[in-house]
């Protein structure tokens, strides 16, 4: 199908290259401080530009808080500020992803192992790692500052291996740093595979083997995001998008492979017999996830190239780099489990919708429909995709998927409440705030089973407790954002509400502290108390 496409991208700079080639990159040589100004200065083309006018950003001048200068250069939007730059990750057209995602989940590549790597240029382990100041000589920008309690990693795939099967597993998940060795690791959902890894070598009594990598080929980080379903590798199918083999090396203090040409990567172990708070996080819903217990990673090694470029994804308030990522991606795995795994060949498009966070609402359009095959095609999306979801829309073929007004006209008058809605229970997202409110206890601590909550139909669309913040930066760190946007010449802004974020009644004084802590460069007395509070399991 794509034999004759140009060779892939041997690793991050060649994408990098390949933006600015294409003039999608934005390179911002001035000071900018990761704390308070980084992200809210990106977040600025989701809430007021088209897609089509977003960009890449490189951030070459990094400081932070208290004046420090850092000696990586950080990269934002890189691989989904838009699908077009979606579409060049793949090196194809944006109408020509989905074709690309169907053949490389039927033509899997397997990964080869290398003995020389890049990521391998700079080893910081033991004495060297400490001197280093481990994570903390890493720019990991603040997400949404003001609420968030910590620099977090975003574009952090974790690699870690099922200790039964010996099958890899490249998720992407946060990481709070807590301190120069210890990174937080959040998984949300029940059924995410590094949770059910961690169950496993509970069971065991062992601890976690773990990697995070950061900044590689872009085929990794679309695979490490799209829910591939467990039994299949995600190095295999990166390979299959790239058309060429990952090469993979082994980690210095572990036995995990990870990608050779990645820019860094740290290793470590996740603990299977203790928990501890992490968050909270401004999160993808658009509200900002309330603390949890969660487990966390013991920082053995982390390693790096000589000029390493660190990758942060924006996510938080949709539209952003993380729902294109969930998008595009889910859109096309999802319609390939519905037409080649499912049988249903008459499914014509799938649309997951940017507005609901890329999560929420699934539209599947269907040609000539035949009796039944709606309770069908639900029973086979449920097998499937069960930790994704929350209202699932089959549409005529004459109506566009992508298009709400199309679906909420079809929902009005193809539709009878009593006749074809059906509600299932399914694995609840904790992160969602109308599951709960936020004031009820704890959310579920990482190690414990999920509950099942409802899928489809009553939309009423109204707050019914008091709710955790928008997950925009404050209203302060925007304004700012905005001053230094205009500074820098770049394209006019027109800004839709909400472009900042806003307190909707829930917002304890503790968090309100630690957020405060965060922009200030002192997350690491936030860490030093989630260690003190400390619980066994």
């Amino acid at each position: 199908m794509v034999n004759d496409a140009p060779a892939y991208y041997r690793d991050l700079r060649e994408h990098i290259q390949a933006l600015r080639d294409h003039d999608l990159l934005v390179e911002i040589d001035h000071p900018v401080n990761k704390d308070t100004e980084l992200h809210p200065l990106v977040r600025l083309q989701f809430r007021g530009l088209p897609e089509s006018e977003r960009k890449a950003f490189l951030f070459t001048n990094v400081v932070d808080s208290s004046g420090r200068r850092y000696g990586f250069p950080v990269a934002v939007g890189l691989v989904a500020a838009s699908r077009r730059i979606y579409a060049l990750g793949m090196q194809c057209s944006p109408e020509e992803i989905s074709d690309r995602w169907r053949f490389a989940q039927s033509n899997p590549v397997a990964p080869v192992v290398v003995e020389n790597a890049p990521v391998h240029e700079v080893v910081l382990e033991g004495d060297a790692l400490r001197a280093s100041g481990g994570l903390g000589a890493l720019p990991v920008p603040i997400s949404t500052p003001g609420f968030d309690n910590a620099p977090y990693t975003t574009a952090s795939h974790w690699v870690t291996r099922d200790p039964d099967s010996g099958l890899y597993n490249v998720g992407n998940y946060r990481g709070q740093v807590k301190s120069e060795d210890r990174l937080g690791c959040f998984t949300a959902a029940a059924h995410q595979h590094l949770k059910l890894h961690w169950q496993k070598y509970r069971d065991r009594g062992e601890p976690m083997p773990v990697a995070v990598v950061i900044g590689v080929p872009p085929s990794i980080s679309y695979t490490a995001v799209s829910k591939i379903p467990k039994d299949v590798e995600e190095y295999a199918v990166a390979g299959g998008l790239a058309q060429h083999p990952v090469e993979l090396v082994r980690c210095r203090t572990n036995d995990l492979l990870v990608p050779a040409n990645a820019e860094i990567v740290i290793e470590g172990v996740i603990p299977t017999d203790q928990l501890e708070p992490e968050g909270p996080f401004g999160e993808f819903p658009g509200y900002v996830a309330k603390g949890a217990l969660a487990s966390y990673m013991d920082v053995t090694c982390i390693t790096h190239r000589r000029d390493a470029v660190y990758v942060s994804f924006i996510s938080q308030f949709p539209p952003s780099e993380s729902s294109m990522l969930r998008k595009v991606g889910r859109e096309s795995i999802l319609r390939k489990q519905l037409t080649v795994d499912a049988g249903f060949s008459n499914v014509t498009d799938v649309a997951i919708h940017e507005s609901a966070a890329s999560w929420g609402l699934i539209v599947i359009q269907v040609a000539k429909p035949t009796p039944g095959q709606g309770p069908a095609m639900l029973a086979a999306f449920l097998e499937k995709m069960e930790q994704f979801g929350k209202m699932l829309v089959v549409v005529d073929d004459d109506i566009d998927p992508h298009d709400a007004e199309s679906v909420n006209w079809a929902i009005a008058f193809r539709m009878q409440p009593g006749r074809d809605t059906q509600v299932v229970p399914i694995v609840e997202q904790p992160i969602d705030p109308s599951v709960a409110s936020p004031a009820d206890g704890d959310a579920r601590a990482f190690g414990t089973d999920a509950p099942s909550r409802s899928q489809l139909l009553f939309i009423d669309a109204t707050r019914k407790w008091p709710y955790p913040p928008t997950s925009l930066p404050r209203q302060e760190h925007m304004e700012q954002a905005v001053t230094l946007w205009s500074s820098l010449g770049l394209p006019e802004l027109k800004l839709r509400r909400p472009w900042f974020g806003t307190d909707l009644g829930f917002w304890p004084a503790d968090h309100e502290q630690m957020a405060e802590l965060a922009v200030q460069g002192r997350h690491f007395e936030t860490g030093a108390a989630d260690a003190r509070a400390r619980t066994t399991v």
